[in-house]
């Protein structure tokens, strides 16, 4: 992905508008998502804003991780786009701007895998800023620790430790809610450990009465 990646850029950067227009499809999911976590409703303006800072700006570009510069130049634009609104930072993220959010395979496997329900994807919004940006950035973007690191102007064990935080948030919350909508006459855990330990067999259907 990432030499195909830098073949298109390379590509755009002499002028190709189609690759261009093949940059813009496969990063701007992912970018609208993340800014949406940073600015809400406003995403799409702060995207569009993004995207001509990049046009413009792309026949200068250097090299290196075009994604990360893409993002932040996104995450510039949003600050911006806050300090004009002046408000703080908000991480109001609805459900449908985050549908198919991919997982992050380094900590919490299982809130990683998850992260593609709706219900999973709301529960980023409860989430710590710093640790909900981290893990939009690794898991929405893609982006690896140093590299996310450098977008945020945080060291990457910084980054690791948030986005491993905010994914540990997610599979508790991922559990309690499991646990709140399990029927009542589904046995849990610590009911079959308690009947073992009583020496009764396990309750496989409701008892009566």
């Amino acid at each position: 992905m990432t030499g195909e990646l830098d073949q298109l850029v390379a590509a755009a950067r002499a002028g190709d508008e189609d690759a261009f227009r093949q940059l813009y499809r496969n990063l701007q999911p992912g970018l609208l998502r993340y800014l949406t976590a940073l600015v809400g409703a406003d995403a799409e303006d702060v995207a569009s804003e993004t995207w001509l800072q990049v046009a413009r700006d792309l026949p200068t570009f250097t090299g290196g991780e075009f994604r990360a510069w893409a993002v932040t130049i996104a995450r510039n634009r949003a600050m911006d786009h806050l300090r004009r609104q002046r408000r703080r930072p908000a991480l109001s993220v609805p459900v449908q701007e985050l549908s198919e959010l991919a997982g992050d395979a380094d900590t919490a496997e299982r809130a990683g895998e998850s992260l593609g329900t709706e219900a999973a994807l709301a529960m980023i919004a409860s989430l710590p800023p710093r640790e909900a940006e981290a893990v939009l950035l690794r898991a929405v973007i893609g982006l690896d620790a140093e590299t996310a690191g450098r977008v945020l102007g945080r060291r990457a064990g910084a980054v690791r430790t948030a986005a491993h935080r905010g994914l540990r948030r997610l599979a508790v919350l991922l559990n309690q809610r499991a646990a709140s909508t399990a029927p009542d006459d589904v046995p849990t855990a610590a009911d079959i450990r308690a009947r073992r330990r009583a020496g009764l067999p396990p309750q496989t259907e409701p008892v009566d009465g």
